[in-house]
């Protein structure tokens, strides 16, 4: 399941993980990000142990997203050992986002079903 992360948590819920973290920069007000948010779901559960989706709403949370330069949602951004590992901005199928992040992690990270 996708974690919500906020201005005020992410330093300690993203930055201090020992697991990487794929953050989904969105807004409610996005159709694209909508669109992508049962594949994330799906994602989280299949990575689950070996990554966190974490969630942050750029209108309620500005902070975060500005200093990461967000400009464009969608935004998937990977975080390992506190920094960011790689970015992706805007809808991809859930296949793609799976090869995305096994590239990034380490191919097999996800759970067989």
């Amino acid at each position: 399941m996708a974690v919500t992360v906020s201005d005020a948590n992410f330093d300690t819920d993203v930055l201090g993980s020992k697991k990487p973290v794929l953050v989904d920069y969105w807004a409610e007000w996005c159709g694209p990000c909508l669109q992508i948010a049962p594949a994330l779901e799906e994602i989280a559960n299949e990575f689950d142990g070996r990554l966190t989706v974490a969630k942050l709403n750029i209108d309620d949370h500005p902070v975060t997203p500005t200093k990461y330069g967000v400009r464009g949602i969608p935004t998937l951004m990977l975080f390992k050992d506190g920094q960011v590992a790689a970015t992706m901005v805007g809808a991809r199928p859930k296949g793609k986002l799976v090869e995305w992040i096994n590239s990034v992690i380490g191919a097999g990270a996800a759970r067989v079903a």
